[in-house]
């Protein structure tokens, strides 16, 4: 669940030290550097710590995909540190982005106010997702949570829903493959357990975001 290379890309991205990471293990200094040359194993006990000091555990939350409403942002104008973060149970391998789902045409397996976090790049071509739940966004801008179907030419995919008309005939400009799904009762449990954003200014739901930003 946590290897060598979670713990340099968490030390990278983050900036932090070593020897930062060493106090907050509760260990001395050259443990560290004992782990990263794989003389020593990381404990159990040492891994919520690693996972807490590294933000391993964060995804930055991009803004809202739509299971029947329809969203339009422009991706490129979310801040790149995202509205704030999710912190899951556990640390994530790769760099992943997550969303509030708002809508019902994808019920009963999602409800408006999931969260659904999605790797940030698209690691697989197109094809390989047709019948599969993705994220994605259309060369319009539009964003939606759809089950992606092989469409009437190799440039277009038809977007179905449980509970509304398929969208026929589009063209995608980015998949988010799922990595995992957490309904909003379960998330707001994680939160007041355990979630914190990066800032102080960002101590909030993504509900009063929206709320906020509409008024």
């Amino acid at each position: 669940m946590l290897d060598v290379a979670m713990i340099e890309r968490g030390l990278e991205k983050t900036g932090k030290s070593k020897g930062g990471l060493a106090a907050a293990m509760g260990v001395r200094p050259g443990a560290v550097s004992e782990i990263l040359g794989g003389e020593r194993l990381v404990k159990a006990s040492e891994i919520i710590p690693i996972m807490e000091y590294l933000e391993l555990n964060l995804a930055p939350i991009m803004g809202r995909v739509g299971a029947g409403a329809v969203i339009e942002p422009d991706y490129e104008q979310v801040p790149p540190e995202g509205l704030g973060d999710i912190a899951l149970p556990f640390p994530i391998m790769e760099e992943t982005v997550a969303f509030e789902i708002v809508g019902d045409s994808m019920l009963p397996k999602y409800e408006s106010g999931d969260v659904i976090v999605v790797y940030k790049d698209q690691r697989h071509p197109l094809s390989s997702f047709y019948g599969e739940e993705a994220v994605v966004r259309l060369k319009t801008g539009e964003r939606y949570l759809k089950t992606i179907e092989r469409g009437k030419t190799p440039s277009v995919v038809n977007l179905n829903s449980f509970n509304a008309k398929p969208i026929v005939g589009v063209k995608l400009e980015w998949v988010g493959e799922i990595c995992l799904s957490m309904p909003k009762g379960q998330l707001e449990r994680l939160r007041a357990k355990s979630a914190r954003p990066r800032k102080k200014s960002k101590q909030r739901s993504i509900s009063d975001f929206w709320k906020s930003s509409l008024t």
